[in-house]
């Protein structure tokens, strides 16, 4: 059995990892999810342990997802994160919508989120599209 040098592998490694702070989807999901925080901070306190710990761990899910996947030793992992990333995604509209439904969330704010989501969605897929060719 041949033994090669540490670096031969720390090579192999970084060849497929990727730097988190360049990677515009996870900036974009930084910026949703500080966005989603600074929204739910206006819901009433009897929903604290609702929708918004709901609202904000669905969107901390998303750059915590795409972090997760960008730190693996392979793209398709990384694709698979994505996968659970966009999943959160879905899960962070539906609440948002609710939330907006019982009048927690007004028109504009659901309106300017969505749109970020939906854009987001759409960087995910392509994102997920390159990985996996």
């Amino acid at each position: 059995m041949r033994f090669r040098p540490i670096s031969y592998y720390r090579h192999k490694i970084t060849a497929t990892m990727h730097n988190l702070k360049e990677l515009k989807i996870w900036n974009k999901a930084i910026d949703l999810t500080v966005e989603v925080y600074k929204a739910t901070a206006t819901f009433p306190s009897d929903e604290r342990f609702g929708l918004t710990s709901q609202s904000r761990r669905s969107a901390v899910s998303i750059p915590s997802n795409i972090a997760e996947g960008a730190g693996r030793n392979s793209n398709k992992e990384f694709s698979n994160f994505l996968g659970i990333a966009n999943g959160s995604s879905y899960e962070l509209q539906t609440q948002l919508v609710i939330a907006n439904r019982l009048s927690l969330l007004d028109d504009d704010t659901l309106n300017a989120l969505l749109k970020e989501i939906d854009e987001l969605q759409k960087m995910n897929y392509s994102f997920q599209q390159v990985l996996n060719k």
